[in-house]
């Protein structure tokens, strides 16, 4: 039933995001930091320096909001899926490759309601420590040069809701959604990608085609799945991750679109800077996925709904 599948998906990715945030914070800050302006060398670096300057709680800046809405972002998407595979299939025959990629091309379009306006403001706190820590960086190096005894500026920690806010009041509802181009760019062929690499995945692990998988094949495949797709559409998430963040580091690229992005990218930090972070993503995405996907097919709340009316008896 569809209250089923959005329970599912939506405990899937409560607890998948809760085992690989810290993973996730150190892509987006990889990604972010420019040429000349480096202040991590890799993911363990960035998590050990986060730790050291903001404590271990650090590593989950921007958790929140990540948490409060993954729940409705992976609800549809995998129920969105679900939905698109079932009106494409005929009389109950197998799916051909082309309709499972346009099942998985529908939910990548129906999860961006959700995931541009969680991503935008996801990012902002997850940067704001990078941000800091090199104008506090700067401040020392200018203080270590000046006879002037001036004190590093102190970060001032901003919350979801003052973003929230401050976007709403200047820019409108079209704050929220910046970088929904992008958004669509990174998220349309990532599930066109994963959802039918799951299935065809998935499907070697079935004796039988009316049983289901066991839990180790449907992790397994949502892992392989998930880093492929993860890899494959990194470029457009680099894009993505620069376009929405609001604030820069000294010295820093802005950029007006997805094409300025992209060619300044490419002159000034050439065709690797599109792979910042690739392994961050797969690290995030295949547990992410593996997680949900044993969630979402274990059924837990087919469980708690046949479960609820036994309680109220």
């Amino acid at each position: 039933s569809l209250p089923a599948k959005l329970i599912n998906g939506g405990i899937a990715g409560l607890i998948g995001v809760t085992c690989v945030f810290p993973i996730d914070l150190a892509k987006t800050r990889l990604q972010n930091q420019q040429n000349g302006q480096r202040m991590y060398t890799s993911m363990s670096d960035c998590l050990i320096k986060t730790i050291r300057s903001e404590g271990y709680f650090g590593m989950y800046r921007g958790a929140a909001v990540n948490l409060t809405l993954v729940t409705p972002e992976k609800a549809i998407k995998l129920a969105a899926n679900d939905f698109f595979r079932h009106h494409l299939s005929k009389d109950g025959k197998k799916l051909t490759l082309l309709r499972e990629m346009l099942a998985g091309c529908g939910a990548g379009t129906c999860q961006v309601i959700v995931t541009t306006p969680m991503e935008m403001l996801k990012i902002q706190l997850q940067d704001a420590g990078r941000i800091a820590a090199q104008k506090k960086l700067m401040a020392q190096a200018q203080l270590s040069s000046s006879s002037a005894a001036a004190e590093p500026g102190v970060e001032t920690r901003t919350t979801a809701t003052q973003i929230t806010r401050e976007l709403l009041r200047s820019k409108g509802i079209a704050g929220l959604y910046k970088g929904l181009g992008a958004t669509l760019l990174r998220d349309v062929p990532f599930s066109i990608v994963y959802f039918p690499l799951f299935a065809n995945l998935n499907k070697l692990g079935q004796k039988d085609p009316n049983v289901k998988a066991p839990f180790y094949v449907s992790f397994l495949s949502g892992c392989v799945a998930g880093s492929t797709a993860a890899v494959a559409v990194n470029p457009c998430d680099v894009i993505k991750t620069r376009l929405q963040s609001l604030q820069r580091g000294v010295n820093e690229d802005t950029y007006s679109g997805i094409l300025d992005c992209t060619k300044k990218i490419w002159q000034k930090e050439g065709p690797m800077a599109f792979l910042k972070g690739a392994y961050c993503r797969a690290l995030v995405i295949a547990p992410l996925f593996g997680i949900a996907q044993v969630v979402y097919f274990i059924g837990i709340a087919e469980f708690l709904l046949d479960m609820l009316p036994k309680y109220r008896a």
